[in-house]
């Protein structure tokens, strides 16, 4: 295979320490992350050829970046540096009935700003087979709506296949546009979309019949919920479906399910507790490396997994870690 590309914004990331509340000791852990930022890592982790496409600040704070990027192996030439800022998110990090809150300050970012001719899309895509973008930047301005929409249309007429984490954040959506008036008409240009129940409901109007609030989810509503992607979405040839049930800030029940208009398949049901932190997956490698879509969505479950075990943003697992979970060694127990 080719090199995946992924677009997006990438932030710094600022921490509480431990399970402190924020400030409760005078100081904050710095790391970068970013949703799409994370997928390139995470492949690049996993012995494929990555680039990140984003723009930073033409400063201190933005070369560091661009290094810890680099330093992962992901191909970071086209990542632009601008006249701006970087968008910051603030963590504290939730424990048992307390959730984790996130803060975002990341109004008239690099990414927020970014003209529609930034990008060259057709001479970054030239040599790519994947493009991968999420609902978080065109959440963040029309500008990076537009730009977001310019990508996946010019990676649809190279032929480039294309996945999108539909990934709702209410917080986010504040220029004046609603999600599903946006994400809808990005939507046409996408191969394969990952989501959850919430994401369906708020970006595509595609309603589910669980309570995304109560932490229990019905696996039966998701098949429906993919099909009816696919009627809507005839562009689609997989819709991926995670399936987090939460008891606390600490302990989440974690599966997924995938469908291609013939098979539906659901994974292995993890329980994950004491998490670390959150973020990860696998679903671009899986369906890149495995024969049947139903070995590919193992993988990317079980590396999401072991993503909660793993502090900061970016995943730091091998292939043979993850391909150990999932053939049901997760004792815990020490290796020598």
């Amino acid at each position: 295979m080719g090199k995946v590309v992924t677009f997006g914004e990438i932030m710094l990331r600022l921490k509480s320490p431990a399970l402190e509340r924020f400030f409760q000791s005078p100081s904050l852990e710095a790391t970068f992350g970013g949703g799409e930022a994370n997928v390139a890592v995470s492949l690049a982790n996993y012995g494929m050829k990555t680039a990140f496409v984003t723009a930073l600040p033409n400063n201190a704070i933005g070369e560091a970046c661009l290094r810890e990027v680099r330093g992962f192996g992901v191909d970071v030439s086209d990542i632009k540096m601008v006249d701006g800022r970087m968008g910051i998110y603030f963590l504290e990090t939730g424990s048992n009935q307390r959730p984790s809150k996130v803060i975002y300050d990341r109004a008239d970012s690099c990414i927020a700003k970014a003209p529609a001719d930034l990008f060259d899309w057709k001479e970054i895509l030239k040599d790519a087979d994947w493009f991968h973008v999420t609902g978080i930047t065109p959440a963040i301005s029309q500008s990076a709506a537009d730009l977001t929409l310019a990508a996946v249309k010019a990676a649809k007429e190279m032929g480039v296949k294309v996945s999108c984490d539909l990934n709702y954040r209410k917080n986010l959506w504040k220029y004046g546009k609603e999600a599903k008036e946006v994400m809808s008409e990005i939507t046409k240009y996408v191969n394969v979309a990952i989501a959850n129940e919430e994401d369906f409901q708020k970006s595509l109007g595609i309603s589910a019949k669980s309570d995304v609030e109560s932490g229990e989810l019905d696996r039966e509503v998701y098949k429906k919920i993919a099909s009816t992607a696919m009627e809507m979405y005839p562009n689609l040839e997989t819709v991926a479906i995670t399936l987090r049930e939460s008891k606390s800030a600490d302990t989440n029940y974690w599966a997924a399910c995938i469908y291609d208009g013939k098979e539906f398949y659901v994974s292995r049901r993890y329980a994950i507790t004491d998490i670390v932190d959150r973020v990860g997956g696998g679903l671009i490698y899986g369906l890149n490396n495995y024969s049947t879509q139903g070995e590919a969505l193992e993988f990317a479950v079980a590396a999401s997994c072991l993503k909660h075990t793993i502090s900061g943003d970016f995943n730091r697992v091998t292939v043979k870690e993850v391909e150990s979970l999932m053939k049901g060694s997760g004792s815990g127990r020490v290796e020598r």
